[in-house]
């Protein structure tokens, strides 16, 4: 369970919106540490938001990353540190700006405190005979 919530200001066209949410994609299929059943990248505008000192050219994207227990810190961190990496490069031309904030925030999921009812799981699932 790689999910990828990307929250954005207004200011960010949507090029550069399906450029950063396709690279953090890729970054998550191409982990062993991420079931590919499980991934989803989804992004949402903030219809209404005030960032730093209140700018209307002020923008940003907000990353939260949720995944399930069992991974270690060590595996969070480095997975966390690709995705932030290719996030920067993605969005280079806004990072060049000094209007520009990008944040990355790993949670774990309890499994106790989590339902869930994907098939699409069985999909990606080896068929046993």
């Amino acid at each position: 369970m790689p999910h990828m919530t990307v929250e954005f200001s207004e200011g960010l066209s949507t090029e550069s919106l399906r450029l950063l949410c396709r690279t953090i994609y890729d970054v998550l299929a191409a982990s062993d540490d991420f079931p590919t059943a499980g991934i989803r990248v989804r992004a949402h505008k903030a219809d209404m938001a005030f960032v730093g000192d209140g700018l209307p050219e002020n923008d940003f994207v907000a990353l939260t990353l949720s995944v399930g227990a069992g991974r270690t810190r060590d595996v969070l961190h480095a997975a966390g540190s690709q995705i932030f990496a290719a996030a920067q490069e993605a969005l280079a031309d806004r990072l060049a700006e000094p209007y520009f904030s990008l944040s990355l925030e790993i949670r774990q999921i309890d499994p106790d405190l989590s339902w869930k009812d994907t098939p699409i799981h069985a999909r990606f699932s080896p068929k046993k005979d």
